[in-house]
């Protein structure tokens, strides 16, 4: 059985828009830019919820420069910046 999510680009959840749902894929914190650590900022969104897996839905985003964005995680809503979502490999 194949997954489903194969024939969807992965993607940076930071870069999606309001009404995107996905699965998150992994994390890479490398790229995310943030002023955290990498282990650091991969330890915090583990323990928000991000894990490999798990259904997202960007629900809304800020008015200034559209940050931070609110993110359903499964049953929890979460906002979180941008710059920290780029950590989070959806599909």
């Amino acid at each position: 059985m194949t997954d489903t999510n194969d024939t969807r680009p992965q993607m940076p959840l930071g870069l999606a828009q309001r009404g995107y749902t996905g699965v998150i894929q992994h994390l890479s914190a490398r790229e995310a830019g943030s002023a955290l650590s990498d282990v650091e900022l991969e330890s915090r969104l583990i323990e928000l919820g991000f894990v490999e897996g798990a259904r997202v839905e960007v629900l809304h985003e800020g008015l200034v420069g559209r940050d931070p964005i609110a993110v359903r995680v499964d049953n929890i809503t979460i906002a979180v910046r941008r710059r920290e979502a780029m950590a989070i490999i959806v599909a």
